[in-house]
């Protein structure tokens, strides 16, 4: 990152937040989380691993049930421990998997048929949490994660602690920390749009890594196949090829990839990559659609990615809440951008999307992942249309306050709290469904 000291104080923290959260990652970051735990463990072990066990959150054990682990075609946390442990790298952090073998699968797969794996839902509060251990012999080595996807905050070895993290200590500390007190949506448009092209234009890698997701995706090939479920229908003439059609159709493929287990890389947002896909592609159609010149796409990408994350900041880490609408409020306030710019429109769309997809759960990362995508998306284009007319959800309406920061906030309070029994509830039906997992 360039030197920022100088930078004006709003400057520096957006940079450091999107710097932060912005980031490649292979596969879904749950199940990813718990390989980079067991690749970890690993790298300490440095014998090979007779047995793996391994607990995780009540909610990442939501999120990591039922998607599809890259380059294994199999689904599930257990065959995430196993990979991570015989094959990945721990230096590529979410990018773990990236250069596992069919050796390495197969012989994943093997552990796990001969029931040298488990996985349990550990005894903990944190919503984000993935220990895995791994033995050979009576030789050990136990690794805990927990608060963000690659956050180290344990490391035993036969007994002995070797690292253990405090409130100012991290295994993998960075200079990107940051905080989002006492700035205001109004900021992050103010940034998003006077910040020098040079030290934002970094973002265009978002938009260069999920079209190619979305590319594969199209394909047919991965996950529900909605992108090319649409393009079909297209052809046939049963859909418009018009651009909420392109909207929809492209941002859903990008997440069928992503989901159906591509070995291809998504851009995040707040440690999601369907997140990450849903602040950046409806604004990529959008700002192809009308033939924008490169800064107005950088902008309009800083704005989606940074407003996600702003709103992504009052949530909870992992809830029941779906967080791809906030990431598509993103999008909204991207797209709002590349249609009228003014901060007025922006705030209009995003209430409309606040009065509109706040309630979607999420239950448990998916092919299904997918559809909640293309809807937001939907939604997210539904309300930039709306607000272009001057039309918004009231502020006596519902959640939604005539000031936007006070609807994001009554967002933040309905996930935080709200939708909290509804998380348990949504985990027990799973687990109820799928009691080898218990």
């Amino acid at each position: 990152m360039k030197d920022m000291t100088n930078l004006p104080h709003l400057w520096r923290t957006c940079l450091a937040a999107i710097k932060k959260e912005v980031v490649p990652a292979l596969g879904c970051t749950e199940p990813i989380s718990l390989a980079f735990a067991a690749a970890v463990a690993a790298s300490y072990l440095q014998k090979p691993i007779e047995k793996i066990e391994a607990k995780v959150s009540a909610n990442l054990m939501k999120n990591g049930m039922g998607v599809t682990v890259p380059g294994t075609e199999t689904t599930g946390l257990i065959i995430a421990a196993a990979v991570g442990a015989l094959g990945g790298n721990p230096d590529a952090k979410l990018e773990v998997l990236k250069n596992i073998t069919s050796e390495q699968v197969a012989a994943a797969k093997q552990m796990l048929a001969d029931n040298k794996v488990t996985i349990s839902v550990a005894d903990v509060t944190k919503p984000l949490y993935a220990e895995a251990t791994l033995f050979n012999g009576a030789d050990y080595v136990k690794v805990a994660i927990a608060d963000d996807h690659t956050n180290v905050i344990l490391i035993e070895q036969n007994h002995k602690v070797l690292f253990a993290a405090t409130i100012n200590t991290n295994l993998h500390a960075t200079k990107t920390e940051y905080s989002l007190a006492g700035i205001t949506a109004a900021d992050i448009y103010d940034f998003a749009m006077s910040a020098p092209l040079s030290l934002i234009d970094f973002i265009e890698e978002a938009a260069t890594m999920n079209e190619n997701l979305s590319a594969l995706g199209m394909s047919g090939k991965y996950g529900m196949k909605i992108g090319a479920t649409i393009n079909s229908n297209i052809k046939v003439g049963m859909m418009e090829n018009g651009l909420l059609t392109q909207i929809l159709m492209r941002t859903a493929a990008a997440s069928d990839a992503r989901m159906g287990g591509a070995t291809l890389p998504a851009m995040t947002n707040s440690g999601s990559g369907n997140q990450g896909i849903a602040a950046t592609m409806p604004v990529v159609v959008v700002a192809q659609h009308l033939k924008v010149s490169r800064e107005r796409l950088v902008r309009a990408l800083v704005l989606s990615h940074m407003m996600a994350i702003y709103i992504h900041d009052r949530l909870p880490k992992l809830s029941a809440f779906c967080a791809v609408t906030s990431a598509s409020m993103g999008a909204a306030a991207g797209m709002s951008y590349l249609l009228k710019p003014d901060f007025s429109t922006v705030s209009m769309a995003i209430s409309n999307m606040i009065g509109d997809v706040s309630g979607m759960i999420c239950d448990g990362a998916s092919n299904s992942c997918a559809m909640k995508v293309s809807t937001s998306a939907g939604s997210a284009f539904k309300a930039v249309l709306m607000a272009l007319e001057g039309i918004r959800v009231s502020g006596t309406e519902g959640i939604v306050a005539e000031e936007l920061d006070s609807s994001i906030n009554n967002l933040g309070k309905l996930a935080c709290q709200g939708m909290a029994q509804t998380d348990a509830q949504i985990l027990q039906i799973m687990l109820d469904k799928m009691p080898s997992y218990t």
